[in-house]
């Protein structure tokens, strides 16, 4: 990348901030919010307590913001996923699902982990490439 090019792309991030929203679903304990910290603070902490309801946490990587809904999995809580996933800029199931079935859109996988910090910077840098603008 050229030396102009790096300047405009800097300058362009003072005014053009992108927005994503992705929602994280699965069954219970399987990794949501383990995952929403180590993407938010980079550490991974052992213990956590069940997310009752949803939870959201915001998070700035270069000049996009990602609004990451940890949405509980308890059975008593999935009937809100669909609410939570109508708008969203991206699904995050964060278990085995058969993605060979979904043909209208673009879809990615990855084997990831949050206690080891494996590929989380390659899912987080996908989102980011596939956000859209919201000036």
């Amino acid at each position: 990348m050229g030396l102009l090019e790096e300047f405009l792309n800097w300058l362009r991030s003072f005014f053009f901030k992108q927005e994503m929203e992705p929602s994280l679903i699965c069954l219970q304990n399987a990794g949501k919010t383990s995952l929403v910290n180590v993407i938010a603070t980079g550490g991974y902490i052992e213990d956590m307590i069940p997310t009752v309801g949803f939870n959201m946490r915001k998070v700035t990587k270069g000049n996009v913001i990602i609004k990451l809904w940890d949405l509980g999995g308890q059975p008593r809580f999935c009937s809100i996923w669909e609410r939570y996933c109508r708008a969203v800029s991206a699904i995050v199931y964060v278990k085995k699902m058969t993605l060979e079935s979904i043909t209208d859109r673009e879809v990615c996988c990855f084997m990831i982990s949050g206690k080891s910090s494996t590929n989380i910077d390659i899912v987080v840098d996908w989102l980011v490439k596939h956000s859209k603008s919201k000036n």
